[in-house]
């Protein structure tokens, strides 16, 4: 492992610019790449590690209320409702429970509506910020491989003007 590196020489090397006058973030890739670390946590180990158990809850549900299985069984479950509040049922001897134009069965899906909605708005609220942290993580990468890229940019320069110094060298002795 390579000793850690000054970040303001980097900074002036590799970017031509002042470590003052970055943004934090580049300030904290300089950082790493000085210290010859690596990233720490993906974004979703940083958004599981901080998710409550409410988050973890909202999660669920919109995964749940999102999904074909969840409309198919729930498109199955109204027209269960409707069949046995038909007219039809009371052939067999049933009475309705909730007769046309079914109110009960309007208040209940207002009311899950009421409910389901705030929480499928918290689990996209947390996806948005999940999305930011992962959108940060890569930009962090991108900017660290430049850097990199940078830095082994220089280094064969460095040696290729050595080489031809070498070889330069080598034909004067040849010469003499």
């Amino acid at each position: 492992m390579r000793s850690p590196e000054d970040p303001r020489k980097l900074a002036r090397e590799l970017l031509g610019r002042e470590l003052a006058d970055l943004d934090p973030d580049e300030q904290q890739v300089l950082c790493h790449v000085a210290e010859g670390t690596i990233n720490g946590l993906d974004s979703d180990e940083i958004a599981q590690a901080h998710a409550t158990m409410g988050d973890r809850l909202a999660d669920r549900v919109a995964a749940i209320g999102g999904s074909w299985g969840f409309i198919i069984f729930f498109g199955l479950v109204l027209l269960a409702w409707v069949v046995l509040n038909s007219r039809a049922v009371e052939a067999l001897g049933l009475r309705p429970f909730d007769q046309y134009p079914f109110i009960f069965l309007n208040l209940m899906l207002s009311m899950l509506a009421a409910v389901q909605a705030p929480i499928i708005m918290m689990s996209q609220n947390r996806q948005s910020a999940k999305d930011r942290i992962a959108a940060r993580h890569d930009y962090e990468v991108n900017l660290r491989t430049q850097l990199e890229l940078i830095r082994l940019s220089h280094k064969l320069d460095r040696l290729a003007r050595e080489m031809g110094h070498v070889e330069g060298q080598a034909a004067d002795s040849v010469r003499e």
